[in-house]
């Protein structure tokens, strides 16, 4: 099993509880895959301007999801974030053992080799 951590850039034009759709479906489509995620690793935040534009954008809602999974292949997965008109750019990313283990998530971290070794 493997510890992932995915953030998810929704449109600033959007109303606050219109974020919850596309969250939803998002959710959805993990579940698809055989991915559960725990409501309470859903970390939403308000919105936030941008450092920069992003397609003629200057503000996004943020929202970050941390899950375990077996599944290899999030590709379609991210083909259908990449399609969504709500979604302006999302991240799908690894997280190594020891961040995983830090967060609860997954197996404990290897320990390290001794000094000297």
């Amino acid at each position: 099993m493997r510890a992932y951590e995915l953030m998810i850039i929704f449109r600033g034009d959007l109303a606050p509880d219109e974020v919850d759709e596309p969250l939803r479906r998002a959710v959805s489509a993990l579940a698809a895959l055989g991915v559960e995620v725990d409501p309470d690793r859903i970390n939403r935040w308000p919105k936030r301007r941008f450092a920069y534009e992003i397609d003629h954008r200057s503000e996004g809602y943020y929202v970050v999801l941390e899950f375990v999974s077996s599944a290899a292949d999030f590709s379609g997965f991210e083909r259908s974030l990449r399609l969504s008109d709500a979604i302006v750019r999302h991240k799908l990313i690894r997280l190594p053992a020891a961040e995983a283990a830090r967060r609860g998530l997954g197996e404990s971290a290897p320990d390290p080799a001794p000094a000297g070794a």
